[in-house]
């Protein structure tokens, strides 16, 4: 919505109705406030209408949000020289170019700026240039018929621009009779004037050149008694426009009447009439696919997804012969991804979703679209598992593992396993089983991860304790497995296999710290556990670091360090890692 009100701000900026540009920029910073275009877009507005305090505000705020961008500080340098800040003025013309150096835009602006401020530090030397600094001269030249058809005129607007930034410039133009014109009208006395026609002839592509004839200033007090009454100029013609484009012109604006007549209907969820009014701005002017994406978006909220889908269709075939804005693309493809994922009831009713909003992806990468295609797959995941789900048959694949393994063919009972918990994800035995199947193969992490996805989903099951311990001791982490044996006699304290385990973990702990065993084992117990992040940390703390040390060369200090039982249970950690032997 933000885009589309810039887009209307744009289209009366051009058409130079900046009232009405403003209005529609207003509207689009309110939807996006961090746009700095927007501000900058306005600024130029407000600087059209000589507006120049509000364009300075919208130029500081552009320069706020983007001070990396050179066009805020061609847009801040304009509204000061508006304002008179010749100074301030230089200052943001030589930031903008400090970001980009070859900007001509910048540099012509800087040279305006510095001639200004030149000619503001000291008097006038024509006494004619100080009148072009009333506020009301616009006013004033476009009161009086003599003046007004010359603002037309985009060589005269500039004349009177450049005068007014110094007003030294005045004696350049002395010689254009539209200069006597002007001065006649701002000094309120009668000029003699050569008529239009004599006073400008088209030179070429060079512009007017003055005609030779000379202008004589007459006072008022000197005018004969009854003079004759000065005829009135005639108006301008008109522009001749085609009566073909004038009624494409027509259907355009009642297009964009009926799509906000649409839009507020929406809003009010009266979605019949927002059909309405869609379907008959798409009919005045086709070469809008918002009209189209909005009439879509109405029949996803009326629950109407055939409809949708064959609207968004038809705004990308239609958005790709007319070269449409591709996030306007994108827009309707991810509306139809939308009124897939509304319409799905199975796992592949989601594949055509899917793909939608991949397409939409490839167009413009929105962030909504993406959560969407995100959301998309994950639902498509989770019916597929449940579409599968089955715990029939999964006790049936259970128990073809149960068989396999008993004939020690580990692999076929892992395969069997694997599709046991494809049909119940959820069984607790599968992955105790599985995770022995992997222990026999010699596959450990995998072994491990089983065993405590199986713990994961019941605590209380004691296969799942010992089958982790079983592990982490063939892993020679026997602090670890000690651990896991206590902890599954938390749950069933008479159970032998988890008895028979902490045996054998004590066993090995303190055969271990009588150094009972070989160098190279002690060595591959000791580089294991330098992996642990736990033992990592004990070791890099600097309290333990300095307890180590008073341990080996200073006793009595050491002997304070076992009263705190934190410090002794990192060092039974130690210990039992086989980093610290006791002798």
């Amino acid at each position: 919505m933000a885009e589309e009100a810039k887009a209307k701000g744009n289209a009366a900026f051009s058409s130079g109705n900046f009232t009405e540009a403003i209005k529609f920029f207003t509207e689009a910073i309110e939807l996006a406030p961090t746009n700095h275009v927007l501000y900058s877009n306005r600024s130029a507005a407000y600087a059209s209408l000589h507006q120049y305090t509000e364009a300075l505000t919208d130029a500081e705020k552009t320069v706020e949000i983007k001070p990396d961008w050179s066009k805020g500080y061609s847009r801040l340098g304009a509204a000061q020289i508006g304002l008179g800040n010749f100074d301030e003025a230089i200052s943001a013309y030589k930031k903008g170019l400090e970001i980009d150096p070859n900007n001509e835009g910048l540099k012509s602006g800087l040279s305006d700026a510095q001639a200004s401020a030149t000619s503001k530090s000291r008097s006038s030397s024509n006494p004619f240039g100080k009148i072009f600094d009333r506020p009301d001269l616009w006013a004033k030249l476009m009161a009086d018929p003599s003046t007004r058809m010359y603002l037309q005129q985009p060589d005269f607007v500039q004349m009177i621009q450049n005068i007014q930034k110094n007003p030294d410039m005045v004696n350049l133009y002395m010689n254009d009779q539209r200069m006597m014109a002007v001065l006649g009208v701002l000094l309120n006395i009668n000029m003699r004037t050569a008529n239009p026609d004599e006073m400008m002839e088209k030179d070429g592509d060079m512009g007017f050149k003055a005609a030779e004839s000379e202008s004589k200033i007459l006072p008022e007090r000197k005018q004969p008694p009854s003079p004759q009454p000065k005829q009135k100029e005639p108006e301008p013609e008109p522009m001749d426009i085609p009566d073909e484009e004038k009624e494409a012109m027509e259907k355009k604006k009642e297009s964009l009447k009926e799509k906000e007549l649409g839009t507020a209907a929406y809003k009010k969820k009266d979605f019949e009439t927002a059909v309405e009014h869609y379907t008959r701005a798409m009919e005045l002017n086709d070469e809008d696919i918002s009209f189209i994406t909005n009439r879509a978006a109405v029949y996803l909220e009326m629950g109407k997804y055939e409809e949708c889908i064959k609207d968004c269709d038809r705004a990308v075939e239609r958005g790709r012969e007319l070269r449409s804005d591709y996030k306007m693309i994108a827009r309707a493809l991810t509306r139809k991804g939308t009124a897939f994922v509304k319409m799905a009831k199975t796992s592949q009713d989601y594949a055509p979703a899917i793909e939608a909003f991949q397409k939409a992806l490839t167009e413009h990468r929105n962030p909504d679209t993406l959560k969407k295609l995100n959301e998309a797959e994950k639902a498509k995941k989770d019916l597929e598992q449940q579409e599968y789900f089955d715990p029939k048959l999964a006790d049936e694949e259970r128990e073809k593992g149960n068989d396999f393994f008993k004939q020690q063919k580990y692999p076929e009972a892992v395969s069997h396993y694997t599709e046991a918990l494809r049909r119940n994800p959820k069984d607790p035995k599968v992955y105790s089983n599985r995770a022995a199947c992997y222990t026999k193969l010699g596959a450990l992490p995998e072994g491990l991860k089983d065993a405590e996805k199986c713990i994961e989903l019941d605590p209380t099951f004691p296969k799942g304790y010992t089958r982790k311990g079983a592990i982490q001791f063939f892993m020679k982490e026997y602090d670890k497995a000690l651990e896991t044996y206590q902890e599954g006699l938390k749950h069933d304290q008479n159970n032998q296999e988890l008895m028979d385990g902490v045996r054998r973990c004590v066993a090995q702990i303190n055969k271990t710290n009588r150094g009972d065993i070989s160098a190279d084992d002690l060595k591959e117990r000791q580089a294991k556990a330098m992996q642990d992040p736990e033992i990592q940390n004990i070791l890099s703390d600097p309290v333990m670091r300095q307890v180590l040390s008073d341990f080996q060369e200073n006793p009595n200090a050491a002997q304070s360090h076992l009263k705190s039982p934190e410090v002794m249970e990192k060092i039974q950690k130690l210990v039992s890692a086989g980093i610290v032997q006791i002798k």
